[in-house]
């Protein structure tokens, strides 16, 4: 029988780095809490079954989404052990999870992780005096480099072994006792009981359909200890994590300052936080967009261009393919698909870097710092995590939102992640500010990332007001990892899994969607082969282009590409190949006659902020369960971006900008 063991652990203690090494998959890896926000599968090495990698909780007790698939998972879901990664740099927290898995019964292990870092701060760990506290196999590892992991596998056990047992006072054991009478539980089932008490919403779910006489059993039990249960229970693990401390830390040193801690006096200062934060953002344009990104983006271009449509021409006249399949292929695919792939070393190195913050560990700061603004309308600065995620896509910074423990914040967080600049954006930024702004790249591209980001805390502000006006902002906790230096495979592998998406549409919906636009734009009222003004295309984008003269750019060609923006933000700039017949390197030289510096800046920001693609749709659809609340999220952000982009072509003309 195939064995199933369920990886745990609190959040950003290296499970995900564990569950890559002994499955050889790759799960996206960040140095911060929220990475995890559903349970991935895995076969482990050697056909030895399964490992299902959990999100990471501080408890059993779910406050968000993703820590309730934990608490699922461990009553409804078959599993035959479990391994469970401490950091060890913050033992007495991570313990605290530690006690609810021993009540658990099931086989278990530790992982003992980050030994390093808490030997930097001065705490010397015996592991061995620990095993024995816990009476558990505890390994020490390095998750990020694999050392100690395999061996984790090669001794754990399967075989049933006694739950812990930590006395939580008579009048609770008493309770505890006739709970499990009540609900028809059996003696390995205790630590249903105790979550029952503890509290545990999944639980006491399961528990009061079975029999309702309980709730009166836990209401005594309260008015018997004079508090909440909740409390009660967690002091009586609390003190049983400090106890299982002291055996095993043989040495604590508290009067040294890490070197974590300075760089955090600076980079998190109330102050100069955020002026640091974006003049990184500013360093990752520069470097995308000026230094390396558009230099290999120019090789390729000109590989395309050249090489690539000269040997395609020779090959289909050399088979004597029609007139029809020559242009489909040269002016509708490698036009459209070419127009976007160009841009591929720009997104490569734009997410190497993006990679790079993450596993340092300052994105997890970047929270820290934008808590303030957060709370001022209506969120906290675990709602920023997943709108930075959503730099690279707008799909999984949506689904990253699960970790937002309020529902009204969760709501929020994902209504307005839209606004976050994702990477398919990129191409339209890279032509735009390349033609219309070539010394100022960095700094045009940065603008609209903040100009994003504004409208998103004005939007959070508003949907607040309307959903819960008098509701108080959620607690922000967010772990803080220590900074580290990253590994070079593991930036790799992350930047590869983050760009792999672009190149993958680039073969999908950027190639399907070039070829229905290169028909459109062939074929008309008229029939086949027409002028490109007298096409379907144009008749398309000319039933919205009169909307968009007041936002400076009324032509039937905009309009056009924003509409086929809707599969893929990407096809915007595939579109205007197509439309305009030209490859990438000339086609700002044709957008210059169709857009002024003050046009293509709104159009740049009406592509930032209109509505999501198709993708987003489809998630935000799955992740708010609404159609209503899935239309809202979707296409306010249409009229946002109209009015936007009406005030600064106005605004602009009005100051004399052209």
């Amino acid at each position: 029988m195939t064995q199933r063991i369920a990886l745990l652990g609190n959040p950003n203690t290296g499970k995900t780095s564990l569950f890559n090494r002994l499955t050889g998959s790759y799960a996206h890896v960040g140095n911060w809490s929220g990475v995890t926000v559903d349970k991935k599968i895995g076969k482990l090495h050697g056909g030895r079954g399964q490992l299902v990698d959990l999100p990471g909780v501080y408890d059993l007790d779910p406050l968000s989404a993703d820590e309730a698939v934990v608490a699922r998972f461990l009553m409804e879901e078959q599993f035959d052990a479990m391994i469970n990664i401490i950091d060890a740099s913050q033992l007495e927290r991570n313990l605290q999870l530690t006690a609810q898995l021993l009540e658990i019964g099931k086989p278990l292990q530790i992982g003992l992780n980050m030994i390093d870092v808490a030997t930097n701060r001065g705490t010397q760990i015996d592991a061995r005096a620990l095993a024995t506290a816990l009476g558990v196999e505890i390994f020490p590892i390095v998750a990020r480099t694999g050392d100690g992991c395999d061996v984790l596998l090669t001794s754990l056990k399967t075989e049933a072994v006694t739950p812990l047992h930590i006395d939580y006072g008579e009048a609770t054991e008493q309770a505890i006792t006739e709970i499990m009478e009540q609900a028809l539980l059996q003696l390995n089932e205790r630590w249903m009981a105790v979550q029952y008490l503890a509290g545990n919403r999944v639980f006491v779910e399961h528990l009061e359909r079975r029999s309702s006489s309980i709730i009166e059993i836990r209401k005594q039990l309260e008015a018997q200890l004079g508090r909440f249960i909740h409390a009660h229970i967690t002091e009586c693990r609390r003190n049983w994590a400090i106890a299982m401390r002291a055996s095993a830390v043989v040495e604590e040193k508290t009067d040294q300052k890490s070197w974590t801690d300075r760089i955090d006096a600076v980079v998190t200062h109330p102050i100069f936080g955020l002026p640091i934060f974006f003049a990184v953002l500013y360093g990752l344009f520069h470097i995308t967009f000026n230094w390396v990104g558009s230099p290999l983006s120019d090789l390729l271009s000109a590989f395309i261009e050249g090489p690539l449509s000269a040997g395609v021409v020779w090959i289909l006249s050399a088979i004597g393919a029609s007139g029809f399949i020559q242009d489909l292929l040269i002016d509708g695919v490698i036009a459209g698909v070419g127009g976007v792939l160009v841009f591929v070393p720009q997104i490569f190195v734009l997410f190497f870097f993006i990679s790079f913050l993450e596993d340092s560990g300052y994105m997890a700061r970047v929270a820290i710092v934008m808590d303030r603004f957060m709370q001022m309308v209506g969120l906290n600065g675990k709602s920023f995590i997943p709108m930075i995620i959503g730099f690279g896509c707008n799909v999984p910074g949506i689904m990253a939102a699960r970790s937002v423990e309020e529902e009204r914040e969760r709501l929020v967080t994902i209504f307005i992640s839209p606004f976050m600049s994702c990477s398919a954006r990129l191409p339209i930024y890279a032509v735009f500010a390349g033609s219309f702004f070539a010394s100022n790249q960095a700094l045009i591209v940065l603008s609209l990332y903040i100009l994003g980001i504004v409208l998103a805390l004005i939007a959070a502000k508003v949907f607040s007001k309307i959903l819960a006006a008098e509701d108080a902002t959620s607690l922000f906790m967010v772990e803080q990892p220590p900074y580290r230096v990253p590994q070079w495979l593991t930036l790799w592998r992350s930047t590869w899994q983050k760009g792999k998406g672009f190149v993958r549409k680039a073969g999908t919906f950027i190639f399907g969607g070039s070829v229905v636009i290169w028909l459109l734009a062939y074929t008309g009222p008229a029939g086949f082969d027409v002028n490109m003004n007298d096409s379907f295309l144009a008749m398309i984008g000319g039933v919205i282009a009169m909307l968009l003269v007041p936002i400076g750019f009324g032509t039937w060609q905009a309009g056009a590409a924003l509409i086929t923006g809707f599969l893929a933000k990407e096809v915007v700039v595939s579109t205007m190949a197509i439309i305009y017949a030209v490859n990438e390197s000339e086609l700002g030289r044709q957008l210059s006659g169709q857009f002024t510096p003050l046009s293509a800046y709104s159009f740049m920001a009406f592509v930032l902020l209109y509505v999501p693609c198709l993708a987003t749709v489809a998630v935000i659809r799955r992740e708010v369960g609404s159609a209503k609340l899935t239309w809202v999220a979707s296409l306010y952000g249409l009229f946002v971006a109209y009015g936007v982009s009406f005030v600064i072509y106005q605004t602009g003309l009005l100051l004399g900008f052209s």
